[in-house]
């Protein structure tokens, strides 16, 4: 009895030295992607570790970068950790600044942690998920794994010699493909599509080599979709992701013009992304131009593309001048609605809701920016009509 009393007391701190940190989505590296992705996939829910293998996340320029949801929730909890009220500017966040805030955001948050100085030793597939080992004693599992640096330890549990991390397009209207956009670059025409962020045949894993906080906030969400709903990232379902982006205000097609604060800026996005509206590219940018007038022409086929009772509609209205009260008789006859009560709301709602500084009339011609508005709310293309991976419309 002795004997055996004192092996026990020998064995049991030899079986605490062993660890398994389990989490939903684990992100490796210390780029600004990284960084993005963490949060977002952290602020969208499930449990998130990125290890940075290094001192901290690299250095973000927080002054060039628009108030996305990754930027907004890092900033309240900066003012929160250097106790500031809301009417105090922020100083420049620095990146001693930034790593002490983020200890601060790990140290105390059920969701978001970030383990510094810890490089892994390997990476294995752990069922539809991912086991990364530390030590040969302490591993961490996740349901989905980040990529943003080296993809080389990687490779082995991939069974692949070589992995290209997910490409940005430029904006194109040639195809459809800008409707599958997750994340529009800040300062260029350019975009991620969740199709080229998916990995073929590799599924709950995500590659990404970029500093671009836009990136990383795409990805994250994606990770996150996968893990919510305990599913594969092949499986990842284009519209909810699109979604969740739009409500952290991510903008998915990058309109040089058109301001995250701007009151109709989740309208113009929706409809920007069907292409019933498109944008003027110029020099390597994309231009809403909101206060243009709307062509005819540049509605007609779009809208018919979407929609089998538009074709009737245009083909009784030829060539028709686009006022609102064309644009009326155009939505209730497409989407069944009441000719009147739509005329009512849309007078109640012009200048107090809509933000629009244009008088209620119903012989003008519309602009871009009344257009898409009118057109997200009553038709709401974007919210009940999918596309395939090719952003073809499927009706």
């Amino acid at each position: 009895m002795k004997r055996f009393f004192l092996v026990f007391v020998f064995v049991i701190p030899l079986i605490s030295l062993a660890q398994t940190i389990k989490t939903d989505v684990l992100v490796l590296g210390n780029s600004a992607a990284a960084f993005a992705a963490g949060i977002q996939a952290s602020e969208s829910g499930v449990n998130t570790i990125v290890l940075t293998q290094a001192d901290g996340f690299k250095a973000i320029d927080f002054e060039k970068e628009p108030e996305t949801g990754p930027i907004k929730a890092f900033k309240q909890r900066a003012r929160k950790a250097l106790k500031l009220a809301d009417s105090v500017a922020l100083p420049q966040i620095t990146n001693q600044i930034l790593n002490a805030v983020v200890k601060n955001w790990s140290d105390s948050s059920k969701l978001f942690d970030v383990i510094n100085n810890t490089p892994f030793m390997e990476a294995s597939r752990s069922g539809s998920g991912w086991e990364i080992k530390l030590t040969k004693d302490k591993s961490i599992k996740a349901k989905v794994l980040v990529v943003t640096d080296d993809i080389q330890k990687i490779l082995p549990a991939l069974k692949i010699s070589d992995l290209k991390p997910a490409e940005i397009s430029p904006l194109s209207y040639s195809g459809n493909a800008y409707r599958t956009t997750i994340g529009a670059i800040n300062g260029s025409s350019n975009y991620l599509s969740l199709y080229n962020l998916l990995i073929p045949d590799q599924d709950n894993v995500l590659y990404i080599k970029s500093d671009d906080l836009e990136i990383g906030q795409a990805t994250g969400a994606t990770a996150a979709y996968a893990a919510f709903y305990r599913t594969k990232t092949s499986l990842s379902n284009l519209k909810s992701i699109q979604g969740e982006l739009l409500a952290y205000k991510l903008p998915l097609i990058p309109f040089e013009d058109i301001n995250i604060a701007d009151s109709n800026w989740l309208a113009i996005q929706k409809v920007g992304i069907t292409g019933i509206l498109k944008a003027e590219l110029k020099d390597g940018k994309a231009f809403f131009n909101p206060e243009t007038k709307v062509v005819y022409k540049e509605i007609d086929q779009p809208i018919r593309d979407y929609y089998y009772k538009a074709q009737i509609w245009f083909d009784d209205h030829q060539d028709v001048p686009v006022t609102l009260e064309n644009t009326i008789s155009m939505i209730c006859y497409v989407g069944n609605k009441a000719v009147d009560a739509t005329k009512d709301k849309l007078q109640k709602k012009w200048n107090n809701e809509y933000k629009f500084h244009s008088k209620y009339d119903l012989k003008k011609v519309l602009t871009r920016r009344e257009f898409a508005v009118i057109i997200n709310e009553f038709l709401t293309p974007f919210d009940k009509i999918n596309v395939d991976k090719t952003g073809r419309v499927i009706r």
